[in-house]
């Protein structure tokens, strides 16, 4: 409606604005808990790392982990997640951990500039690029590092169907 590409409905432009504002500060919260449960995810990796000595020390870090999912994910993952509607992964899961290294818990809109707002997938774009590159790495592929993914009810059930077969 802003800018014109579909007809008004009446709102002011202060009105479009803020729920455009509003809109943004929903991805935000959407995304930090995206990302903390990426990073829980990528702790449990690194602690399994630890103990298998001929990673530990062949650089494989948390930013290994990171990088694998973001940019070569297994086949099975990437398709789950186009099935989902999830297109463009990458750009989730790195904004995600980005903002979990800027917040630790997600802020109340009152505390977030309207610029943040607006702009908040640019900044968290940048951070993602410095986390990755705060720490030599050794970059993983998918072919060597396989892992699924689980929505919370598809994981419950497993888990569920697991308790009952025992």
């Amino acid at each position: 409606m802003l800018s014109g590409l579909i007809p008004p409905d009446g709102s002011g432009e202060e009105e479009l604005q803020r729920r455009i504002l509003a809109g943004r500060y929903g991805e935000v919260r959407m995304l930090f808990f995206v990302g903390k449960d990426v990073l829980r995810w990528v702790d449990q990796c690194v602690e399994w790392v630890t103990g298998e000595p001929r990673l530990d020390s062949e650089g494989v870090c948390a930013q290994s982990f990171v990088e694998l999912l973001t940019s070569d994910p297994p086949p099975a993952v990437r398709e789950k997640l186009v099935r989902w509607g999830v297109m463009d992964y990458a750009s989730i899961f790195s904004r995600a951990i980005a903002l979990n290294f800027i917040f630790a818990q997600p802020p109340s809109m009152d505390l977030l500039s309207e610029e943040f707002l607006q702009n908040y997938h640019r900044y968290a774009d940048g951070l993602y690029r410095t986390y990755l590159a705060t720490h030599a790495h050794r970059a993983l592929t998918s072919v060597n590092f396989r892992f699924e993914i689980y929505a919370s009810g598809e994981y419950s059930r497993m888990l569920e169907s697991n308790w009952t077969a025992d």
